[in-house]
Formats: C-alpha cells, structure tokens, sequence
C-alpha cells in the first residue's frame, strides 16, 4: 500500500516526527514514512522499537521544554499520540483521560508552531463531534457537547487552538483528521480498558466458551483498519485540510453481528449476544466525502484482510500491551 508519487517527492529525505509512534496507528505511520524515505523519529513513553529504519525516542508530551526539543529542526510533525479505552474506563477515569490529552495537545502543537514546522498534523476522534449517526464535517457543531464527554472536549480543545493559530497567526499548515473506531495490528489487547475489536479477540484466545458480546449485536459501527488511517493522516498532513477537520472511516456501517461473524471466518468460535446488555450507540458511521475530495482518501484494506492481519499480529504479540504505559492503572 504505496503512497502517492507527489507526497514521497516531499517526504524523501525529510525530518518527520511521530508522536505516539509505538501505538496501533502510530506505527503504521513510521513505517509508511520510513519507506517513502522519511528520516523519521518515533517519540513514546513504551519501551518499544516497531521499526529497524527509525529513531525512538522515550519522553513525556506533557513536558513543554520536551516537546520543543524533539521539534526542533522538524519540517512535518504528525501529532498522533492520543489515550484509549473502553466505555467503562472512560466514564470512571475521566481525568486520565482530559488532563494528560490538554497537555500533550496543547504543548506539541504550541511547539511546532514556535518551531515552524513545515506541516503539522493534529489526530482528533470521532468522539469530538455531537451525537448523530452519520457524522460530517459541515454539520460539526461545538455549542453542542461531544458524544465522548471528557476526552472528546479534550480533543476539540486542540482543534480550536488550531484555529487560533490561523485566525491570528495566518497560519494553514495545520491539517486535522478525525479518525473513525480503528483497529489493527498493535492495538491495546488488554481487556479490562480494550475497544470491542481487540477485547473480542483477548476473549477468543483465552478460550472463552461462548464468547460474551453486550447486546443484540446490531450497532453500526465504522471499522478503519490503521493502516488506512495511517495513510489518510500521512496525506492529511502533505495535502492539508486547511486548518479544518477531515473524517477517517471506511464510509459504511458494518454491523457488531457481522463484524463478530467476519471474525468467525477468520477463527473460529462460539459467540453470545447478551440482550440484556447495552449495545451502546445504534449507529455510529463517518461520511467521507471530504476525505475523497479533499485530500484523496479512500481505504483499501477489507474487514476480512484487516481481522485476519490484526488476529495473527494478537497470536504473535499477546503480551505487549504489558510494555505500554496504561493510564488507567492506578
């Protein structure tokens, strides 16, 4: 999966910066950049190295004088350092999530601009905007509150220092993208704060008979493989979105039903619907529309081929998230 001829001309050779460069989508933007000839330095607080061509770099994002240094020098900084969890973490840990995500947001972005960074990405969420089921950017509505209270307001914090930045400074080299629910290949794996797709596949491989899944399995979701969002942010950033926030997402629903069945196809297993369970939101889906026309953005990796990569990456790496900082442990 090759990036485009106009975005490796103005990758060759150049600095680049990743922020969360040991994480699911993180990694894959390394790689992405190390092969369209990037000198690319990987910046995380895990002890971990996911590419042979890339510097690693272990600090703290919430240590303004930190986030200076590392962008010195640095014509692309790909901001994509960001926490997840589960529903239940989030709503009983709202603080790890609000408070390290204001302050690793705030201080690299404030240090690229400071730095003059060439172009600058900034990864926001799908839990930014409003609550609806077909998300679009033309209907994103900040006198409203987000669908993920406290790290959706984090993350709409960024956006409009963003927009500071071009409002008073001129500045357009900002470019943000709001990724859609992505899963893959170094994904958290642990189950007590894990998202549906790798807490799916912590339970099948420790042999629950059946496999309990909350609700009917009829929520829609918008599954992205992290590659595809890798390459989407990479062309983001080269391409830009004018300081304006961008969708990331497959573009269509596919069901928690269908997904738990593709999953089945791949390995197989007994599976639960607990009806009794919440299902959480009915629909939750992206319009890409702005991704294809702005900056030439379409997924190519299938849920099978994604499911199949992401479960045979678990077999392989079933312990790593044990080598990650967690900030839900207390």
């Amino acid at each position: 999966m090759n990036l485009p001829t106009d975005v490796t001309d103005q990758l060759d050779g150049k600095r680049a910066i990743v922020t969360g460069g040991t994480g699911m989508i993180g990694r894959e933007v390394v790689r992405l950049l190390c092969e369209a000839g990037a000198e690319v330095t990987s910046v995380s607080l895990d002890h971990i190295e996911v590419h042979p061509d890339a510097r690693h770099v272990y600090g703290d994002l919430c240590d303004i004088s930190f986030c200076l240094d590392i962008t010195n020098g640095a014509e692309y900084v790909l901001h994509v350092a960001g926490i997840k969890g589960s529903v239940v973490v989030t709503k009983e840990k709202p603080a790890s999530f609000f408070v390290p995500l204001l302050m690793m947001n705030t201080n690299m972005l404030e240090a690229a601009r400071r730095n003059n960074a060439k172009r600058v990405l900034y990864t926001s969420s799908i839990g930014a905007y409003q609550s609806a089921e077909i998300f679009r950017e033309q209907e994103n509505d900040f006198s409203k509150p987000p669908m993920d209270m406290f790290p959706g307001w984090a993350k709409r914090m960024a956006e409009l220092q963003v927009d500071a930045y071009r409002i008073q400074y001129g500045l357009n080299n900002f470019a943000i993208v709001r990724p859609s629910n992505i899963y893959g290949p170094g994904d958290n794996f642990d189950e007590a704060n894990a998202m549906v797709i790798p807490s799916l596949m912590a339970r099948v491989q420790r042999g629950d008979k059946p496999v309990l899944i909350w609700g009917d399995g009829s929520a829609v979701r918008d599954f992205l493989h992290a590659t595809d969002c890798a390459r989407g942010m990479i062309l983001a950033c080269l391409r830009g979105t004018d300081s304006k926030p961008i969708n990331l997402g497959c573009g269509y629903g596919i069901t928690i039903r269908q997904m738990v069945e593709t999953l089945q196809k791949v390995t197989p297993f007994e599976a639960f619907f607990d009806t009794s369970k919440p299902s959480g939101f009915p629909v939750r889906v992206m319009d890409g529309t702005n991704a294809k026309k702005v900056i030439g953005f379409e997924p190519q990796v299938s849920l099978f081929d994604g499911l199949k990569g992401t479960w045979e990456w678990f077999l392989a790496h079933a312990n790593e998230h044990e080598k990650k900082v967690n900030y839900f442990r207390d």
